[in-house]
């Protein structure tokens, strides 16, 4: 049994799930849609070339957040999930997480996205292991500050092994999914790296370092 280990964003949806989210905080009223869009879009696009401070990021998109509670969010996250998310999810991205399954292996996302987003997409995708970017609250609202080490470039490594180490698990002969040229770090460390959809940054890696590419539709 190993680790089998899925980026989420562009890997096993198709889509951002943060920027998504920002589309259905804009149509509901939580932000002004036109300026925090055209703010996402900008950030996302450094995130593509692998530039963004994801502090930067966080902040900015936690901001509708301040003062809302995990279940005055949750009660709108469910139904975002089902009707914008669930149709985005890639059916050859299932059957790899099925094969993983059939063959006795641990399945975790690891994710830069929040982790009330990634939880709710896990939960639709039968995964019960996540690590994400952790959201603190105070008083029982959310304030729109981070938890601990971002699961983010190097961050995701780092969270990746105190999660191993405190469930007792292996990255030996682990499997690591991803599209995004910000989870190099990661691609490095695992025994079996898998590129998805790669951005042109990734690809030039892949390429270089002849680790297998796969489409996913």
């Amino acid at each position: 049994m190993a680790l089998a280990i899925f980026d989420l964003d562009e890997t096993l949806i198709d889509g951002d799930c943060a920027s998504l989210w920002a589309q259905e905080m804009a149509k509901i009223g939580w932000v002004d849609g036109e300026s925090f869009l055209r703010k996402d879009a900008e950030l996302m696009a450094e995130y593509a070339f692998g530039r963004l401070a994801m502090e930067d990021y966080m902040a900015f998109s936690l901001a509708p957040l301040v003062g809302r509670t995990a279940d005055e969010v949750e009660h709108v996250v469910e139904p975002f999930v089902e009707d914008v998310i669930e149709p985005l999810i890639y059916s050859d991205a299932m059957r790899h997480v099925a094969e993983h399954r059939k063959a006795g292996d641990r399945i975790l996302i690891i994710s830069a996205s929040a982790e009330f987003l990634v939880k709710a997409i896990a939960a639709r995708l039968g995964i019960d292991d996540v690590l994400a970017i952790r959201l603190e609250e105070q008083h029982g609202f959310y304030s729109g500050n981070t938890e601990g080490v971002l699961t983010y470039r190097e961050g995701k490594a780092t969270r990746l092994r105190e999660w191993a180490e405190a469930e007792g698990e292996s990255l030996e002969g682990a499997y690591f999914y991803s599209d995004s040229i910000n989870d190099l770090p990661l691609l490095e460390q695992v025994a079996h790296p898998y590129v998805v959809n790669p951005d042109p940054l990734l690809r030039e890696q892949a390429d270089a370092k002849n680790w297998p590419q796969l489409t996913w539709r």
